[in-house]
């Protein structure tokens, strides 16, 4: 399944996307957030649209997308967790996880616009699959962690690296100004991916290709990211891990290229839908 929500900012519906067309299914979904996922909202769904088959209210194709995961509790990034992106900033290949937060209040929608910061020097961009979390967990295996994934979507870590790398402390100061987390377009629930470590990810700046990756370039894989993770702090229903991004970000190129006010980013992966997004000015 393909979850949706629609509807102007901070009041989205629930709905399903079914071959490229968008139903609204707030009349017995109230939403997509951590009860949802905690009390078998996935299989539930499921049913439900098998028994309203051919009867759901259809959503306007122009109708904004939010962000398809309702008030996730957070949002856990993993830096430099593909090979060649690592190779590309000059870094050493992490022997661990690179763990670091991202505030939910940086989370919009697919096609919202993204603004640059105050004071903003290199807003950068970076394409990235998203996990979401079905069940609470703590302190499981690598083996156990598929079980408590409910599914995949696109994420653009927008991320201002002056604030991330010259400002002192952690990476967290350039990864979570508001409009820094476009999520979407859908929630794609696990069984509609074959294999999540085989999946084109891309991302282009007004028309050019700047990243053009792979999940099979992923150093740590998504059940051990999950796991990893599942140590150091309890994992909720809609929880969203960003497992990092492929090889060319602005900050990787010579000269070094950062986002521009008018610039239109793209983005996509596999299955998971393509996203636009506007760069403005704050």
């Amino acid at each position: 399944m393909k979850l949706i929500r629609f509807g102007e900012a901070g009041k989205e519906k629930p709905g399903v996307s079914i071959d490229g067309i968008h139903f609204d299914v707030s009349g017995f979904i109230k939403d997509y957030d951590e009860h949802f996922f905690a009390n078998g909202g996935i299989p539930h769904l499921a049913w439900m649209l098998a028994q309203h088959d051919g009867m759901l209210p259809q959503v306007a194709a122009e109708t904004r997308l939010g962000c398809p995961i309702a008030n996730p509790s957070k949002i856990i990034c993993v830096g430099l967790n593909y090979a060649k992106h690592a190779k590309e900033t000059n870094a050493a290949v992490p022997t661990e996880p690179i763990l670091f937060m991202k505030a939910t209040t940086a989370i919009t929608g697919p096609n919202d616009s993204i603004m640059i910061p105050r004071n903003s020097v290199k807003t950068d961009w970076e394409v990235e699959l998203a996990v979401v979390i079905g069940k609470r967990t703590s302190y499981i295996t690598a083996e156990e962690a598929m079980d408590y994934v409910a599914g995949y979507c696109l994420h653009n870590d927008v991320s201002e690296r002056a604030f991330q790398l010259e400002r002192g402390g952690t990476w967290d100061k350039g990864k979570g100004c508001d409009t820094f987390a476009p999520l979407g377009p859908w929630l794609v629930t696990k069984d509609e991916i074959a294999d999540v470590h085989s999946l084109r990810l891309w991302l282009s700046v007004n028309g050019k290709m700047m990243q053009d990756g792979n999940t099979d370039d992923l150093i740590f894989s998504v059940p051990f990211l999950v796991s990893y993770i599942s140590q150091f702090m309890t994992l909720l229903p809609g929880d969203i891990i960003s497992t990092g991004t492929p090889a060319g970000v602005g900050m990787g190129m010579n000269p070094q290229v950062y986002l521009q006010p008018g610039d239109i980013v793209e983005l996509g992966i596999e299955g998971l839908g393509i996203a636009k997004q506007l760069v403005i000015n704050y």
